[in-house]
C-alpha cells in the first residue's frame, strides 16, 4: 500500500529512547508532500511523494501496490487509546440526570448509582452479546482516528464475570484489525457484597482473581482505582505486589479525587498512572525521574461537570511524561473520540496542538508499552495510521464535536471512517 500527496506527514520520528518530555513533545518530525510506503502490515519507507515514485522497487511493483491519494491532507500516527472501559452494557442516565441536579461522584454512588450500578448487566449479560458491544465500540473508535486501545475489565467485580470481561475484549479483539492491550481492573470498586469488608475483597483479587487472569494469559497489566471511595493505598500496594509475582504488569487511577502521594508506588515500575487530577509538587521530580506516564483523560473532567482539569504545564514543566486518552466508559467519559480529547486538553489543560498529539500517539504507546510497534510513522513499524480531512495538523483537536478523520489503516489494513 502506497499512501501519496501527504500535505503534511506527522511522523514523531526519533522517540525511540523514551517517552516525549518538554520542549521535544513539540517535535512533530512533519515532511510536507509526503508518502508512505506500507508492506505486510508494516512501513518500510517515509518520505517525499516526488521521491518515492522515483523509487526503482516501486516503479517496477506498481501495479501490484494499493495506492491512495491522500489530496494533500493531514497524515499522523493512528491514535493510542491507553485508557479505557468498553465492556458495559448501558449508559448511565440516572447519573446523568442527577449530576446536573447537581449531585456529586460520591453522591450518586452512595445512592446506588456509579460504578457499582454497572455491575449488574455485566454479570448478567451472555458473552456473546458483551462481544457484539465491544467490537461496536471497537469499530467507533477506529472511525475517529483509533488503531491502538487499552481495554480494561473492571464492571464484573466477581472471579467469574471479570474472567468473562477479559475474554469478551479477546474475542472483540480478533474481530477488529487494530491492536487491544486487554488490563484486568477487578479492584475497580468493592462490590456491594463486600461492602465494608475491603479487605476480604482485597484477598479474592490478589488470591484468586490475579492468578486465574496469569494462568489464563487474559491480560498484560493490572489496574487499580487508588482513590477515596476505591481502595486506599495500602491495598493498592497489596494488589501491585501480587501482580508483579504472577508476572503482570501494573497501572492505576490516581489522584483523581483527591491526592496521594506516588512514591510508594514507582518502586513497582507502574507503566501509567491515570487522572493525575491531584498531585503532591514533591512528586512531580519523581514522577519525572522514572520511566512511568502520567495519562491525563479529560473527558472525566468535562463530563462530571468540574471546573479543575490537569494542570498539564506542571507536568510538562517538571520533566514527566504525559499521554492523554478517552477514558471511555458508560459513567464519567462517555465519548470515543481521541480528537475531542485533544481538543479538551488544549482549551482547558492549555496544552498546545503540538503536545496533544504527541500525547495522543507516541506517549500513549510508551504507556502501554508498545513504542517500538506504535506510536509513529518510522520504518519497521506496525502501519498504524489516520487520514485526516485537514491542511494543518492544528486543525486536529481545533475542530471539536465533528468527526474529520476519512480513512483509518490499522496493521496495514485500511478501513474508511
Amino acid at each position: 500500500m502506497l499512501l501519496v500527496n501527504i500535505g503534511q506527514l506527522v511522523t514523531l520520528r526519533g522517540s525511540s529512547i523514551g517517552p516525549r518530555r518538554g520542549s521535544s513533545l513539540s517535535e512533530l518530525g512533519i515532511i510536507a508532500n509526503a508518502a508512505i510506503l506500507c508492506l505486510g502490515g508494516m512501513i518500510v519507507s517515509v518520505g517525499r511523494t516526488k521521491d518515492a515514485l522515483r523509487d526503482p522497487w516501486l516503479k517496477k511493483n506498481r501495479k501490484r501496490v494499493t495506492e491512495i491519494d491522500c489530496r494533500g491532507h493531514v497524515v499522523l500516527p493512528g491514535f493510542v487509546d491507553s485508557h479505557t472501559h468498553p465492556v458495559f452494557t448501558h449508559p448511565r442516565l440516572l447519573d446523568f440526570e442527577k449530576r446536573i441536579a447537581g449531585a456529586n461522584y460520591e453522591e450518586i454512588a452512595e445512592a446506588g448509582g456509579g460504578i457499582r450500578s454497572s455491575i449488574e448487566g455485566v454479570r448478567k449479560a451472555s458473552k456473546a452479546a458483551l462481544t457484539e458491544m465491544v467490537a461496536a465500540a471497537l469499530q467507533d473508535m477506529a472511525r475517529h482516528g483509533t488503531t491502538t486501545v487499552e481495554a480494561k475489565s473492571g464492571y464484573g467485580l466477581n472471579l467469574e464475570s471479570e474472567l468473562k470481561a477479559l475474554a469478551v475484549i479477546r474475542a472483540a479483539a480478533r474481530r477488529w484489525p487494530g491492536t487491544v492491550v486487554p488490563t484486568f481492573l477487578g479492584a475497580h470498586v468493592v462490590p456491594p457484597e463486600y461492602r465494608e469488608r475491603s479487605q476480604e475483597y482485597v484477598k479474592l483479587v490478589c488470591e484468586e482473581m490475579i492468578p486465574a487472569v496469569a494462568r489464563g494469559n487474559l491480560a498484560r497489566f493490572v489496574d487499580v482505582f487508588c482513590d477515596r471511595g476505591a481502595f486506599s493505598g495500602e491495598e493498592t500496594a497489596k494488589i501491585f505486589q501480587a501482580a508483579e509475582e504472577h508476572g503482570l504488569a501494573v497501572r492505576a487511577h490516581m489522584g483523581q479525587l483527591t491526592e496521594t502521594r506516588l512514591q510508594p508506588f514507582l518502586r513497582f515500575n507502574p507503566a501509567s498512572l491515570d487522572h493525575m487530577d491531584h498531585v503532591h509538587d514533591a512528586d512531580l521530580p519523581l514522577l519525572a525521574a522514572s520511566g512511568t506516564v502520567a495519562t491525563f483523560v479529560p473527558g472525566a473532567n468535562y463530563f462530571l461537570g468540574l471546573n479543575r482539569y490537569p494542570e498539564a504545564r506542571r507536568f510538562i514543566e517538571s520533566g514527566a511524561a504525559v499521554a492523554l486518552a478517552t477514558d471511555y466508559n458508560p459513567g464519567s467519559s462517555p465519548t470515543l473520540s481521541m480528537p475531542m480529547a485533544m481538543s479538551l486538553a488544549c482549551t482547558h489543560m492549555k496544552m498546545t496542538p503540538a503536545e496533544a498529539i504527541t500525547a495522543a500517539t507516541i506517549n500513549g504507546a510508551w504507556a502501554l508499552r508498545l513504542a517500538d510497534r506504535k506510536g509513529s510513522v518510522e520504518p519497521g513499524k506496525d502501519a498504524d495510521l489516520a487520514v485526516f480531512d485537514a491542511e494543518d495538523y492544528r486543525e486536529i483537536p481545533y475542530w471539536f464535536g465533528v468527526n474529520r478523520c476519512e480513512l483509518t489503516v490499522m496493521n496495514g489494513m485500511p478501513a474508511e471512517s
